[in-house]
């Protein structure tokens, strides 16, 4: 058998690929199988052996230079970052609930300050009407008096002097009605209290307007009836009423009154007289000795205005009659 090339005679052994390419062919030959196309040998060197570097000086630990940091991975978020976003998700839930709190209490928290606004002010209110009332700044020091002409005033204020120093919301005004009652010139009266200290009383004082005889003289009475002086002579400018008995209480007391209230001031007191047995008969005499039949006290008012004109028209103090009774039709007759 021819022995391929490349064989080495001198080692006597035979390269790794040829000696295994040539069992491959043998054993195809005998098996009748095609012997496979020779492969080109091909050489093999083996390469030289490098030498190896030579070992560099270890440095020395102390010069090592000190490490670095290491990078943080910057997928990772820092820790402090979380910590605040922690706290910002807190305190914006916290405000949320607060909110929700406040909303859903509203209702509540209304009344109750409402409650607490109307205690306060029932609290004020208390002090200042104890206050008022207990403190002495505001005790009665002066009173004033207006209206009086008649009333003796200094009588009236010796009346009242009980009530000086009360305080003002203390005033016994059942004390003040009845201390005032004993002055029969006063019709009525207002008072009024002018913190810190004063009182003041308003006085009507009772208008004469008829004098009626009595047993024991005249009495001056007011459009009431209520007699306001005594005397045991006529008094001068007031008319004198004889109504009967002379019962002030009487319907014709009454209606002479109500026509000496119609009358104007001018003419009222040049009347010397009133004469009425019932209250559709009223008659009056002037002073000049003129009478008027006046009649009821119906249409008193253009009666008077009547009368003015006739008077002024007659002029002069001739006795005549003038019956205006009629205020449509007057009549002038003799006297």
């Amino acid at each position: 058998m021819k022995r391929p090339e490349g064989f080495d005679r001198s080692s006597g052994t035979e390269p790794p690929g040829e000696a295994t390419a040539a069992r491959t062919g043998a054993q195809r030959t005998r098996s009748g199988a095609p012997p496979l196309p020779a492969e080109t040998p091909v050489a093999t060197t083996r390469a030289p052996k490098q030498a190896k570097p030579a070992k560099e000086p270890r440095p020395d630990k102390s010069a090592r230079p000190a490490k670095e940091a290491r990078p943080e991975n910057p997928e990772r978020p820092d820790t402090a970052s979380l910590r605040r976003e922690v706290r910002r998700a807190a305190a914006a839930r916290r405000r949320y609930e607060r909110g929700e709190v406040r909303r859903f209490t509203r209702r509540s928290r209304r009344r109750r300050v409402t409650w607490l606004v109307v205690l306060s002010c029932i609290l004020l209110l208390g002090g200042f009407v104890t206050a008022s009332i207990y403190s002495p700044l505001l005790s009665l020091k002066n009173i004033s008096v207006t209206g009086t002409a008649r009333v003796d005033k200094t009588q009236l204020l010796t009346a009242l002097d009980g009530q000086m120093g009360t305080p003002l919301a203390l005033v016994d005004f059942g004390k003040i009605r009845a201390a005032l009652s004993k002055f029969p010139l006063i019709r009525s009266y207002v008072t009024e209290s002018v913190p810190p200290d004063t009182l003041v009383i308003r006085i009507t004082e009772r208008a004469p307007i008829a004098a009626i005889q009595t047993a024991t003289g005249f009495s001056i009475v007011d459009p009431a009836g209520v007699v306001i002086q005594e005397s045991t002579d006529r008094p001068k400018g007031i008319p004198l009423v004889t109504s009967g008995a002379a019962i002030t209480t009487s319907a014709a007391f009454s209606a002479s009154v109500d026509v000496i209230l119609a009358l104007p001031p001018t003419l009222a007191t040049t009347v010397d007289s009133i004469t009425a047995a019932t209250k559709d008969d009223v008659t009056l005499t002037l002073v000049g000795g003129q009478k008027v039949v006046w009649g009821s006290n119906e249409q008193s008012a253009l009666k008077a205005r009547v009368l003015a004109d006739l008077i002024k028209a007659q002029g002069g103090t001739t006795p005549v009659t003038f019956n205006v009774s009629a205020p449509t039709t007057p009549v002038i007759g003799p006297g």
